[in-house]
């Protein structure tokens, strides 16, 4: 029995993607939203976790539980990261690829593809749909580092500076750091410029 941990910000989505894949092979499906799935992928230990790259709280979870330490106690176990994603959303698929995902399906395509490439993934193989492949070589690079992503992303939530720390396990000093950088390099004003100009680029 594989099993498998839908994460998505629309309970209706993330219910119907856990129906559909029960219903096509051994799988033992738990759905989630973004505030729960690092502590499902803790308790669950999924052989594979399934994320849609374009809901908002993407970037951080894509950080958090790719980017572990497995010998760290107080870091949890990280799980193999299959994206359902958007050819229309490049910048997007370039902060997948540079995120330790292993497959990426394209949301257009049949369910059929989804279920291949959950037991692809589970089995450790790679996983990416052509489509999604050619649109990521043609996006622009995107000019924020992962962690600086993952530290816009939470604030984009809505999440204090206290609260990303927290979160990602760093100084409040260091996050201001990484907002002010994130801020620079996107070429914005302030805060909330930044999180304008990186949810219009689809960095977040």
């Amino acid at each position: 029995m594989t099993k498998v941990l839908v994460v998505h910000s629309v309970r209706l989505v993330r219910s119907a993607l856990a129906a559909l894949l029960r219903s096509e092979g051994p799988f033992e499906v738990t759905a989630a939203g973004w505030r729960t799935a690092v502590r499902e992928t803790e308790c669950l230990q999924p052989d594979v976790t399934v994320v849609d790259l374009d809901c908002p709280g993407a970037a951080p979870l894509l950080t958090g539980m790719g980017r572990r330490d497995r010998h760290s106690p107080s870091s949890p176990a990280s799980s193999p990261i299959l994206v359902l994603a958007s050819a229309g959303t490049p910048g997007s698929l370039r902060r997948a690829f540079r995120a330790p995902v292993l497959g990426c399906v394209d949301k257009d395509g049949s369910p059929g593809r989804l279920v291949r490439a959950v037991r692809r993934v589970a089995a450790g193989e790679r996983f990416m749909d052509a489509s999604l492949a050619s649109a990521c070589m043609e996006a622009e690079p995107v000019p924020l580092s992962p962690r600086e992503l993952s530290v816009l992303a939470r604030a984009a939530e809505g999440d204090s500076i206290a609260e990303i720390a927290s979160a990602l396990h760093l100084a409040s000093g260091t996050v201001r750091n990484y907002m002010a950088a994130a801020t620079r390099k996107a070429g914005a004003r302030n805060r909330i410029d930044a999180i304008r100009i990186s949810r219009r680029e689809g960095w977040v």
